[in-house]
């Protein structure tokens, strides 16, 4: 291994943005794990100033350029608009870094296969910052479900919304982000590919524009009022994705789990068991557990020093955009696409 110790890898940010403080919270993440916090890159000189309150003496960059030609930094947190993870992995990839998207890991089924492609080809570590496959309600719906205790999953039905005007920055761009499905809708497909552990064999996706696109700054190119993709699995469980600002009645959960003996509905701080004793229905309320992301740079230390299994592949965090790119591409054409592996 190259490393011995979590504190030979050093580690920096791509992006130290004021929204959610993802910057600072990476590297407060990867230094928890051990690894040493390196270097920032950012385009804006006040959040630079900034990042060196909040860690005293780290480097700093005006450009990613610049940061892979003088730092000697070896893996490297991207927090930027979603367009932007393909272009900026590749090229930290292309330089020997190891590298950790935000995601969505990207926009589209072609990037995250130039990106896998890249990590390959130069041997580096490529994942993404899925640290809700840690959440607590996930956790606890993959221990209820995996007991059998609704039997075998039919149905998944994932959802979150509200009636709202998008709100005037990038996530509302649908060329930047992606579209409505991007943002949430990623954590609800990660979440459910843990319980439906078969292939995606079919997608079709739906989209509804033009409600809000010409209240917003971005126009036309504002994120679908509600994006909604129906996936088929080769198992036979099938599952519908919504995500919506036009959800006047909104939702009480985030995910709904139908089985053949039962249901589990699951929220972001407790869950519903529903089962039967004969023709009597028998509903169970429970806690979820605290949630664990810190165990996600955890991993990824111990893969760089230990050589455990990385959780996070670049593989498995492909296969929530692929579902995301062909509901999209879907949509457009009127029809249902056939997923793609590779």
């Amino acid at each position: 291994m190259k490393y011995k110790k979590a504190s030979d890898v050093k580690v920096g940010v791509i992006g130290y943005g004021g929204a959610f403080n993802m910057g600072r919270h990476h590297l407060n993440e990867m230094k928890k794990a051990g690894m040493v916090p390196t270097a920032v890159a950012e385009i804006d000189p006040e959040r630079l100033k900034v990042a060196d309150q909040d860690f005293p003496g780290i480097e700093r960059y005006a450009t990613v350029s610049e940061m892979l030609r003088k730092s000697s930094v070896d893996m490297l947190a991207i927090i930027t608009p979603h367009n932007t993870h393909a272009k900026l992995a590749i090229q930290c990839l292309k330089a020997g870094r190891h590298v950790v998207c935000e995601k969505p890991f990207a926009i589209t089924t072609a990037e995250c296969d130039a990106m896998i492609t890249e990590a390959r080809k130069h041997k580096c570590v490529l994942s993404t910052y899925h640290n809700r496959h840690w959440d607590g309600n996930v956790m606890q719906a993959v221990k209820v479900i995996g007991s059998g205790a609704i039997g075998r999953v039919v149905r998944i039905e994932c959802h979150m919304g509200s009636w709202g005007q998008p709100r005037d920055w990038w996530r509302s761009s649908k060329s930047i982000s992606g579209g409505v499905l991007y943002d949430w809708g990623v954590h609800l497909l990660e979440y459910s590919l843990q319980i439906a552990k078969s292939e995606v064999t079919e997608v079709n996706g739906f989209a509804h524009t033009g409600f809000w696109a010409s209240k917003t700054r971005w126009k036309k190119d504002t994120t679908e009022d509600e994006g909604f993709a129906v996936v088929r699995f080769k198992s036979g469980t099938m599952l519908t994705l919504c995500i919506s600002s036009i959800a006047s009645k909104g939702y009480e959960s985030w995910v709904d789990f139908t089985g053949t003996k039962g249901a589990y509905i699951m929220r972001g701080g407790d869950y519903d068991l529903i089962t039967h004793n004969g023709t009597d229905i028998v509903k169970t309320t429970g806690a979820n557990p605290p949630s664990e992301g810190w165990k996600l740079y955890q991993n990824v230390a111990d893969h760089l020093v230990k050589g455990k299994p990385l959780v996070i592949t670049p593989e498995w965090a492909r296969r929530p955009i692929h579902i995301l790119d062909l509901a999209n591409q879907s949509a457009k054409t009127g029809r249902a696409l056939c997923a793609k592996y590779g």
